[in-house]
């Protein structure tokens, strides 16, 4: 009598993702598509640390032959380092000017690049249904930052509207506009993070929880992202 054998099917194997150095070398490839001048920096980054390097060990080596070596080595190493930093920068610019202009532009800013020292949610706290112009709001040493995404003759009312509702539940607490849009004077995506790190400091770190558990009693962080893209799957290329 045949014996029959009841053989599973092979699970299908994970992807295998990438290597390190392989990453690196997407990264700098995106990077270099969509900034021109991003490898004359990158050259230049890596080459300072180097020249310096050898600069010293000709003036302070003397005869020794190690630390001639050394002085070489550590510049070498200096310019990977500067190398990765510039391109991390580099490829996040890269990466958000790709973004620019969409709706939820700046929630994927929010959710990804704030240092510490600032909150927000990556979810605005008013849309307009009409035109997916959006308001979001930071809470960090500065302060109270409202950020309008669109145009700043739209984003302004909006702005003022959700100052009041600020204002009256937090009036000692400062509050700052910032505009990212097409307007000249709008701030650049990539730039954001570095205004709200730029803005005056008025609170400490006790009072930044405070301030940020009160507004999130207004109870909107709840609000559909604007449709056009979802931030929560933008993501700046690091490279480490």
């Amino acid at each position: 009598m045949a014996r029959t054998t009841n053989s599973a099917p092979a699970t299908p194997k994970a992807p295998k993702e990438p290597g390190r150095l392989k990453q690196m070398y997407q990264v700098f490839q995106m990077t270099r598509r969509y900034d021109n001048l991003a490898i004359w920096f990158l050259l230049l980054a890596f080459l300072v640390p180097v020249l310096v390097g050898l600069l010293l060990a000709f003036l302070l080596s003397g005869d020794q032959v190690l630390g001639f070596v050394l002085y070489i080595v550590a510049g070498v190493l200096g310019g990977i380092l500067a190398f990765l930093i510039v391109l991390g920068r580099r490829a996040e610019r890269a990466a958000y000017g790709q973004i620019a202009g969409q709706p939820g532009a700046v929630g994927a800013v929010l959710k990804s690049s704030l240092r510490r020292g600032w909150t927000a949610s990556e979810m605005p706290v008013a849309v307009s249904p009409k035109t997916q112009d959006a308001v979001y709001r930071a809470v960090g040493r500065g302060g109270i930052a409202l950020i309008g995404e669109g145009p700043r003759s739209r984003t302004q009312p909006m702005l003022e509207a959700e100052r009041k509702n600020v204002v009256r539940l937090l009036p000692n607490v400062p509050v700052t506009f910032l505009y990212v849009g097409p307007d000249a004077e709008s701030i650049p995506l990539h730039k954001l993070p570095v205004k709200l790190r730029a803005i005056k400091s008025a609170l400490r770190k006790p009072e930044i929880l405070a301030v940020s558990n009160r507004l999130n009693s207004l109870g909107r962080n709840g609000l559909p992202i604007p449709k056009g893209m979802d931030p929560s799957k933008v993501r700046a290329p690091r490279a480490r």
